[in-house]
């Protein structure tokens, strides 16, 4: 049996074209990605970044590799009286339930995810797609 992962070298594809999205934006980043397993590649922080945004953005790659789920959706079913009302607790509070965590799939398999934060939740969502979609 062969596991499909990112490398190190996917990562850096994807971390550049998130980076020139949040220039493009005009908010520094904190960009993550994590591997198969959820485990960190690579990670940027942008220039001017939040320091707190570190480890938001890698656990929102890790979260969203964990579940197979955009944290931007997680958010949405975590509120309370839905479903995974409470997630955030789980996981020794690694969870993130705010936009800008994406799986990456490829050949319709999981091989990763990217986590990024620093922004609103719609800047660090653009970020994020603009990172995924470069591969």
């Amino acid at each position: 049996m062969t596991i499909s992962t990112l490398t190190l070298a996917d990562a850096r594809t994807i971390i550049t074209a998130a980076e020139a999205k949040a220039s493009e934006v005009g908010q520094p980043m904190n960009i993550a990605v994590v591997d198969v397993g959820g485990n960190l590649i690579s990670h940027a922080r942008m220039d001017g970044a939040w320091l707190g945004g570190i480890d938001i953005a890698i656990n929102k790659a890790f979260t969203a590799r964990a579940f197979d789920i955009e944290t931007k959706e997680l958010g949405e079913n975590s509120q309370p009286g839905q479903q995974f009302y409470g997630i955030v607790a789980s996981n020794r509070n690694r969870i993130m339930i705010f936009a800008g965590g994406i799986p990456i799939t490829h050949g319709g398999e999981v091989v990763g995810a990217l986590g990024v934060s620093g922004g609103t939740g719609e800047q660090d969502q653009s970020v994020a797609e603009a990172g995924v979609n470069a591969l």
